[in-house]
C-alpha cells in the first residue's frame, strides 16, 4: 500500500461503521459547502465544486444531502472555514502532508501537532515537505468505462502526463493546470469519472518496517478521526506482510 493514498481507504479498513460514515459525511459536506462558497454554485462552471460532487456521489451520498449542503453555502449561513495545510515527518522520517478545513485555526493546530507528537513525529513548517511531492490532478474512472489502450490513447490524446490501469480501475495524472480540460475530454469519452480532484504526488516513496508501519497507520487514523481534516498524502509504503497483518 502506498501511503499516499487519500486516507479514507484507512476508513474502509475499519468497515462502514454508522459513525465513521457520518464522519466522512460530514467532512464531505464541509467540502462541497466551502467549494461553493467560494465560487459559483453550479458545478458547471466550479471545478473545486464539481470535484467535492464526484467524491460524495463516490460515497453514496444522496443527492438531496449533496443539494443541502450547496444551498448552505448559497444561503450565507455556513461557518467560515479557513484552509489550511500541515507539514511535519512521522515516523522514520516519513514526509506527511495534511489538508485541513477549520472553523479554529489555534485548535486544528494543537490537535494536529498532538498527533505526530503521540507516535514519535513532528510538526514542521509550511514547505518542510512539500518539496518531496509533485501537486498533480488526478482523474479515475471504473475499469469498465474502458480498456487499459483505450483510456490511454484517449488521456494521452487529451494532454495527460500519465495512466495507469488495473482491476481496480484507470488513474489518470494530469499537470494541476490542465485538470479541468483533460477531465472534460475524459467525460465526454468515457462518461462521470469516480473522481476529478488536486492531489500531492510523492517523488519517491519510502519503504519502512512493520513497527513504524503500525505507528504510521495510527498517526493516519488519528488525522482520519479528526473533523477538520479532510485529505492526508504521504510517501510510505507497508511490507505485504503488514498489509496483510492489519487488513489494509
Amino acid at each position: 500500500m502506498a501511503g499516499h493514498s487519500q486516507f479514507k481507504n484507512i476508513m474502509h479498513r475499519k468497515g462502514r461503521q454508522d459513525a465513521a460514515r457520518s464522519k466522512l459525511f460530514g467532512k464531505l459536506s464541509r467540502e462541497i459547502t466551502v467549494a461553493a462558497k467560494m465560487g459559483q454554485p453550479d458545478p458547471a462552471f466550479n471545478p473545486r465544486l464539481r470535484a467535492a460532487i464526484l467524491a460524495a456521489r463516490a460515497e453514496n451520498m444522496t443527492k438531496d444531502t449533496i443539494e443541502r449542503a450547496i444551498k448552505k453555502a448559497s444561503a450565507g449561513d455556513a461557518e467560515n472555514y479557513e484552509e489550511i495545510r500541515y507539514e511535519g515527518y512521522g515516523p522514520g522520517g516519513v514526509a506527511v502532508i495534511v489538508e485541513a478545513l477549520s472553523d479554529n485555526r489555534n485548535r486544528t493546530a494543537s490537535e494536529v501537532r498532538s498527533y505526530f507528537t503521540k507516535v514519535g513525529g513532528n510538526l514542521g513548517e509550511t514547505g518542510s515537505v512539500a518539496f518531496m511531492f509533485d501537486r498533480v490532478g488526478v482523474i479515475e474512472f471504473a475499469a469498465d468505462k474502458a480498456s487499459a489502450d483505450d483510456m490511454l490513447e484517449a488521456a494521452i490524446e487529451a494532454g495527460a502526463e500519465d495512466v495507469v490501469s488495473g482491476e481496480a480501475g484507470h488513474e489518470v495524472t494530469t499537470a494541476a493546470d490542465s485538470l479541468a480540460e483533460v477531465s472534460k475530454a475524459l467525460e465526454a469519452k468515457f462518461g462521470e469519472p469516480k473522481k476529478s480532484a488536486l492531489s500531492w504526488k510523492p517523488q519517491n516513496n519510502v519503504a519502512v518496517d512493520d513497527d513504524t508501519g503500525e505507528k504510521l497507520l495510527r498517526l493516519m487514523d488519528l488525522l482520519d478521526d479528526n473533523d477538520d481534516v479532510q485529505n492526508v498524502y504521504s510517501n510510505f509504503e507497508l511490507s505485504e506482510a503488514l498489509v496483510a497483518k492489519m487488513g489494509v
